[in-house]
């Protein structure tokens, strides 16, 4: 059912949202190019890691039955017998009483199970004195350990970390299967607005939602197309819908969201498409539009950048974070104390900037046209719909940006 210019509470539009789109396709890239792509299939690993066991310090492989009871004063006195070669096979083997030199990653060799770390540990001629008890096991790690052979390593729908590349090395993905990352076509609409670089006159303004929105996309692994300033009338406006429709996998549209029943950008999309949601309860950001052209997502932002950017984070992240295939998202949050009491008004969620100091979160109002409480806050303080504000000393969970 389309819901048009009905304020819905945010918790549906957020369902709406998250339902609208699915993943893009898989795509294979090379393991140098795969940090912060997400995971289109499930990764196992391929060998033993390791495949043998290895010590994890430099020292002297033992027999730890021979080190029970060795401390400063009475030393286990244990007979070298050689050293390991690091990256060569083990090709000695140690007997009651001896011992043999081995660094960090070398194989263990046949009858050891310890590993005397150097620093509790002398030479005397040919004998080491460990003056430390070693236990069964300490300092190394044992064959497959750290995974076996088929074991599960990765699941689809993470997005790669710095930790987990270098997993995928350790398995042998010289190229990994990731999600293709979402192109995002961004237009940012308005008579008013003017280029960057351009000095306003007038009521004149730069354009900060285009380059706001295409950073917050790239934030949450999409890439973007910026279309530019569209002036407020149906041909310029409908063209560049068209356009981003047949180049991208969804649209972000800046400052089309207005309130009047007349409203001209939801009425291009309801002409070529369907407008799903016109009006949340939600401040700022009341007159979001969500909506598709064809199979292409369309999301319509306010104008103003802190109502744009609100806006984003609560409903446009679900809605293109499903495109890029990510399962598992961390909402980034901080709890604090309020410093000061927040009013709301009862029946809509309320989305305050603030500002963290020592564990306090001290609210910054402003209208939602201002830039500098959005550089000057560090997140986003939730009021509950059904609350009529927020008391200072309570605790809350600030969202950050």
């Amino acid at each position: 059912m389309t819901l048009f210019l009905q304020t819905i509470p945010v918790s549906e539009a957020v369902r709406i949202a998250g339902e609208l789109s699915g993943p893009m396709p898989e795509e294979l890239v090379p393991l140098e190019a795969s940090y912060s792509r997400v995971l289109a299939r499930d990764i196992f690993a391929d060998i033993d890691i390791p495949g043998f066991d290895r010590s994890v310090m430099d020292g002297y492989a033992v027999r730890s039955s021979d080190t029970t009871g060795a401390g400063e004063a009475i030393p286990a006195m244990l007979r070298l017998t050689g050293r390991i070669v690091m990256g060569g096979r083990a090709d000695l083997s140690i007997g009651r009483g001896e011992c043999a030199y081995i660094p960090t990653g070398a194989e263990l060799p046949e009858g050891a199970d310890a590993v005397a770390m150097v620093e509790y540990c002398d030479m005397l001629g040919d004998q080491v004195l460990v003056k430390k008890p070693m236990a069964n096991g300490e300092n190394i790690v044992r064959k497959g350990e750290d995974f076996s052979s088929g074991e599960l390593v990765l699941s689809a729908g993470r997005r790669l970390s710095i930790q987990e590349v270098g997993a995928l090395a350790a398995v042998g993905k010289k190229d990994v299967p990731v999600r293709r990352r979402p192109l995002i076509g961004v237009i940012s609409t308005g008579n008013e607005l003017i280029t960057v670089e351009s000095v306003p006159r007038g009521s004149q303004v730069r354009d900060v939602n285009s380059y706001m929105c295409g950073s917050f996309l790239q934030s949450i692994g999409c890439d973007f197309r910026l279309y530019g300033i569209v002036k407020d009338d149906r041909e310029s406006l409908g063209n560049a819908l068209k356009l981003a429709k047949n180049e991208c996998d969804g649209i972000l549209i800046s400052g089309g969201s207005s309130k009047d029943d007349r409203d001209m950008c939801a009425d291009i999309i309801r002409e070529n498409g369907e407008v799903l949601v016109h009006g949340i309860a939600l401040a700022p950001g009341k007159p979001t539009i969500i909506g598709s052209l064809g199979n292409v997502p369309v999301l319509g932002l306010p104008g103003h950048p802190a109502s744009a950017l609100v806006v984003m984070m609560i409903i446009g992240r679900p809605l293109f974070l499903g495109m890029t295939g990510e399962k598992e998202i961390s909402k980034r949050l901080e709890k604090a104390v309020l410093a000061s009491n927040v009013p709301s008004t009862k029946g809509r969620e309320d989305y305050i900037r603030a500002r963290l100091i020592d564990g306090y979160a001290h609210p910054l109002f402003g209208k939602s046209g201002l830039l500098n409480t959005l550089v000057r806050s560090d997140g986003i303080i939730r009021v509950p719909a059904g609350s009529e504000g927020l008391e200072k000393g309570d605790e809350v969970e600030v969202f950050l940006w």
